[in-house]
């Protein structure tokens, strides 16, 4: 996207404020918690959100909407997983906004997630269900379908960027 819109765009990553707490807090009940279960005889990975993992999170929503104010236009990456779209929606709401679902298949998902090494295996299974759950987005991009740089055409041209 970086290298095809007509103004400058910042990404903002979800795992850039994940990496800011200390490791510590990585898998323990404050911070966000891991646990392995059994789902339709697969394992699942299951993330539990701490009071300090809900403030980075929410923290992360208000630093966006700043940067927002501020003037920079911006990409972000993030995974919803627990209704925090309303909150996005609440603190973007005077700003030209457009959500975009990235999608693919779970199978694709889980092989790719295989090859991440900064990955959990089987977080792919439980988020899937959750990430665009009651999410209405103005455009949909398939990446098991599509290249990276297709998507991000798909999306410049649509929005005009």
């Amino acid at each position: 996207m970086q290298a095809i819109t007509a103004e400058p765009f910042l990404h903002v990553q979800m795992d850039s404020f994940l990496a800011m707490l200390p490791d510590a807090l990585q898998d323990h009940a404050d911070g966000f918690a891991y646990e392995t279960i059994q789902q339709d005889g697969k394992p699942v990975v299951v993330t539990r959100t701490g009071s300090v993992g809900e403030k980075t999170l929410r923290g992360m929503r208000h630093a966006i909407a700043a940067m927002a104010g501020q003037g920079n236009n911006l990409i972000i990456d993030d995974v919803l997983c627990n209704g925090e779209m309303s909150e996005y929606i609440e603190l973007l709401s005077g700003f030209d906004l457009h959500l975009v679902g990235v999608v693919a298949p779970l199978e694709v998902l889980e092989a790719r997630e295989a090859q991440r090494a900064d990955r959990l295996p089987d977080l792919a299974r439980w988020q899937y269900e959750r990430v665009h759950a009651g999410i209405d987005y103005d455009l949909e991009v398939d990446t098991s379908v599509h290249s990276p740089l297709e998507c991000a055409r798909r999306i410049q041209q649509q929005f005009r960027l």
